[in-house]
Order: structure tokens, then C-alpha cells, then sequence
């Protein structure tokens, strides 16, 4: 397939074209991010998420590519790993700035949490309780829902979470963390 077929298929919404460029490129693009300070989940975490922002502006209809794919996937995974540099300096300066937690904080936190994870769907509850409170790994959580593959549960894990985050933020304020 060449760059005009693979984008076009990608535009229609076919998931095959996606996991061709997801094997194509991998190396490439987590390489980026392992030069760059990161490990090899973080670089994974990052390419997934790439490809993810890249779907869903190639399916959109909206995204007219002025250069080649890999080109624009590795500027989406240049600005994620830029984000996430960031954001791991300013918490490691504000764990350095602030005292340690105590644990019943962190209980209140989690109770907050798992209330917030009871309003989601079946399947969103199950992926994040497996993930963060059963410490399980995706290929398990995969095969414990019937997911095709790991992605798929990455996939999943990811969107269920951006789901939990929006309803922490709607339903509690910073302070309820903080008191």
C-alpha cells in the first residue's frame, strides 16, 4: 500500500490500514521518546495516543495532509512527549514543595474515585478497576473482557478514563482532594 492508499482507508474508518501504520512506524516513533528521557511504556503510551489523535482527525474528514503520514505522526508524538515532560516537572516540583500525604487522605481520594467509577458503564468499571485497584496487567484485562487485543484494552483503559476524569472534575472541586 502506499501513503495515499493508507490514508484513504484510514479516512473510511479501516482499522486494518491503522494497525498496518501502527507496525510500519513503531519503531520509529518510540524511538523519539526512549532518546528522550523515556521508557519503553511511555514511548508506546505516547505513539497509541498519537495514532489515536490521528485517526479521529483522518476520520473526521477534516485533516488534509500537506506532508507525508509518518512526518505528521511523529510531530503529533514530538507535542505529547513535550506534554508529559512537562507535566512530570512541574509534579516532581510540586511533590518537592509539598509535604507527604497521609494515608487517610489517600483512602478519601480512592473513595471518591471508585464513587465516580460506579457511574460509568459495565465494561468502563471493569477495565479501571482491573487496571488501577487489581494492578492488572492489559494482556490480562484483554483477555478477562474478550477485547481482541491489547490495544483494544488500551484503547479502552484510555477512554474510560478520560470518562472518569470529566465526572471527578463535574462532581468535585480541587479542595475535596486537598482537605
Amino acid at each position: 500500500m502506499n501513503e495515499k492508499e493508507i490514508f484513504e482507508r484510514i479516512c473510511k474508518g479501516d482499522e486494518k490500514a491503522l494497525e498496518f501504520l501502527y507496525k510500519k512506524y513503531y519503531r520509529m516513533m518510540t524511538k523519539l521518546v526512549i532518546t528522550n528521557s523515556g521508557t519503553e511504556d511511555e514511548a508506546r503510551d505516547i505513539y497509541q495516543d498519537a495514532l489515536i489523535v490521528f485517526w479521529q482527525k483522518a476520520t473526521s474528514g477534516n485533516l488534509v495532509l500537506t506532508s507525508k503520514i509518518s512526518t505528521y505522526i511523529y510531530s503529533i508524538c514530538q507535542n505529547l512527549w513535550r506534554k508529559e515532560l512537562d507535566r512530570k516537572k512541574r509534579l516532581s516540583n510540586e511533590e518537592k514543595d509539598t509535604a507527604v500525604a497521609v494515608d487517610t487522605e489517600s483512602a478519601e481520594r480512592d473513595k471518591i474515585i471508585i464513587q465516580c467509577i460506579e457511574q460509568l458503564g459495565e465494561t468502563c468499571k471493569k477495565v479501571l478497576m482491573y487496571y488501577y485497584f487489581e494492578e492488572m496487567s492489559m494482556q490480562d484485562i484483554a483477555d478477562q473482557l474478550g477485547f481482541a487485543n491489547t490495544d483494544t484494552a488500551k484503547t479502552k483503559k484510555y477512554k474510560c478514563k478520560k470518562k472518569l476524569d470529566e465526572l471527578v472534575k463535574a462532581q468535585y472541586s480541587e479542595q475535596d482532594f486537598l482537605d
